[in-house]
């Protein structure tokens, strides 16, 4: 009778595969591995590895304080407000903004070179009706305006409640 041959195959050293692995990486990856220590030489020059370092080695202490900040109503606070402004002036055309803080310096300018001119009521009133100042004007009133009219629906609301409120605003 035959005797079955026993075939084993050895199964390879993980060790062994790895460290040829590693022997013939200089090799197939000079480039990649030549510009990974010129990145590495970049970032110790810059004292980015530092920075690291520090930010690893003290990780767990800046994550608390930063945590314990953020909870704050504050910030919060601070950053409902940052996203409600980043909308408004979304909506505002930059040629308005620019309008606006270019009259800073250049009113500025006159009231400096007028310093030492005297003061009087007719040149003040007169000053008011130019064209200009009547357009200034107007868009100062058309903000006040809507400043109060949504000041009256904030208090309207804040009387009604916040159910009766929501119940309003589905209506």
């Amino acid at each position: 009778m035959a005797h079955p041959v026993p075939f084993r195959v050895d199964a390879p050293d993980p060790a062994e595969v790895l460290r040829a692995r590693l022997d013939a990486a200089p090799r197939e990856h000079a480039a990649a591995v030549l510009a990974a220590y010129d990145l590495l030489q970049e970032l110790h020059d810059r004292g980015i590895l530092d920075l690291a370092k520090s930010g690893l080695t003290a990780g767990a202490d800046l994550v608390e304080t930063i945590i314990d900040s953020v909870n704050a109503p504050e910030p919060v606070r601070a950053l409902r407000n940052l996203l409600f402004w980043r909308g408004v002036l979304g909506r505002i055309e930059p040629e308005w903004f620019q309008g606006i803080f270019q009259a800073i310096p250049d009113a500025l300018a006159v009231a400096t070179a007028q310093r030492n001119e005297p003061l009087s009521l007719w040149k003040i009133v007169r000053r008011a009706l130019t064209r200009d100042s009547l357009r200034g004007l107007t868009a100062a009133s058309d903000f006040l305006e809507s400043f109060g009219r949504h000041l009256n629906s904030l208090e309207h609301t804040a009387e009604q409640g916040p159910r009766e409120a929501a119940g309003a605003s589905h209506k």
